[in-house]
């Protein structure tokens, strides 16, 4: 099977021009993971770029990389219409059996619908719904964004939903669904190494600083824990968001913490730091108000945290059945402080399956067989 992957190269995301390998969002590149270990499908992976790279022709055995240049008119401005036309031209050459559109995020999603070839669209983040919470203006990325979901779900052949929550909110937009979650990157299914940690427990939170992460309320509950006594570091990882008031807030108040012992930032990490710090931790806590999958759920269940975290969207997925997570109803955080301290003051213990069983359901290899079943589904109803 001939297979077009669209999905976003992120060095035009992030404007590493002069970086010559390419380097996608964390759930592509774990399906790509397990595309590679599949001799029998030929994947083809292509992106758009505002100015030329260099990179590399194939990015394994069975899956070659194409890199296409699109003039800054033809984005978002023009609803993505270069670069459309630039996938529309590549794919006459390549001509695959099904183009599948990584995320209604940017360009991918709505060049596949364009395609001219049978095609299918992962939802990745449920933007419309985003905008329904957080109202943006008009002209916005996000206004902009939810509006070219809403034209494209309809429009192509079938939409992949990574979660229940995300297919309760696709299904009356699109012709078919099919629930497949999303796949997660074959290091953290690598044996743990065993670290030296330190004599308190460690918590983590991990993700892009944001109102919808809540990093700033973590902060403040962490603060009334450490005020009633209980001895822990609350460490934060991830990237800085955009300077708002937010974030402003959350580093004026975390110099107090971090003076006082009991919460610190560690900035942004690459993979293998992140495992580390994994492997060194007790317990990942996730409490945002909104979320299409949390794969970082997923990733911190695999290395065997305890998991504290919201009763919502498809964290309710992925904490069914597997030892150590415990999830909390909306914005109870009175509840949630009061199952910290609890599993604090009992000996902060790990589960001990919960890697194995996040393995059965979420190892690329599980995640890439069940695209060619559906990719075959498709074009059999084609």
């Amino acid at each position: 099977m001939n297979v077009a992957t669209l999905t976003t190269d992120n060095r035009e995301h992030h404007r590493k021009y002069e970086v010559t390998t390419p380097y996608f969002g964390t759930a592509p590149e774990a399906l790509l993971q397990g595309f590679a270990t599949l001799p029998d499908v030929e994947v083809h992976v292509v992106t758009c770029t505002q100015r030329p790279m260099l990179s590399p022709e194939k990015l394994a055995d069975n899956i070659w990389f194409h890199s296409l240049l699109a003039p800054k008119i033809g984005w978002m401005r023009t609803g993505y219409q270069g670069c459309i036309r630039a996938i529309r031209r590549k794919l006459r050459q390549i001509q695959p059996d099904v183009v599948h559109g990584q995320g209604t995020e940017r360009e991918c999603a709505i060049s596949a619908v364009f395609s001219g070839f049978p095609n299918v669209v992962t939802i990745h983040g449920n933007l419309a719904e985003l905008a329904r919470i957080f109202p943006p203006s008009i002209g916005s990325y996000l206004w902009l964004a939810a509006r070219l979901e809403n034209f494209t779900l309809p429009r192509t052949h079938g939409v992949f939903c990574n979660s229940a929550y995300t297919e309760s909110l696709t299904r009356s937009r699109a012709k078919k669904v099919w629930r497949v979650p999303n796949a997660i990157r074959e290091e953290f299914f690598q044996p743990q190494i065993k670290r030296a940690g330190g004599d308190i427990p460690v918590l983590l939170n991990i993700g892009v600083l944001c109102p919808r992460k809540r990093q700033l309320e973590l902060l403040r509950l962490a603060g009334k824990l450490h005020a009633r006594g209980c001895r822990f570091l609350l460490r934060f990882v991830g990237q800085s968001g955009d300077s708002s008031d937010y974030e402003r807030q959350f580093f004026s108040e975390i110099e107090q913490a971090r003076s006082e012992g009991y919460a610190e930032h560690a900035g942004a990490m690459g993979t293998g730091e992140l495992i580390a710090s994994m492997d060194t931790a007790t317990a990942l806590v996730h409490f945002p108000n909104e979320e299409a999958f949390g794969l970082v759920v997923a990733e911190a269940l695999a290395r065997n945290l305890k998991f504290f975290g919201s009763k919502l969207g498809g964290i309710i997925d992925i904490s069914e059945g597997v030892e150590g997570a415990k999830l909390i109803d909306g914005d109870r955080w009175d509840s949630l402080g009061d199952a910290i301290a609890g599993w604090l003051k009992t000996g902060a213990s790990k589960p001990q399956t919960a890697a194995a069983e996040i393995a059965s359901r979420y190892h690329p290899l599980i995640i890439a067989k069940r695209h060619l079943e559906i990719y075959r589904e498709v074009l059999r109803q084609t």
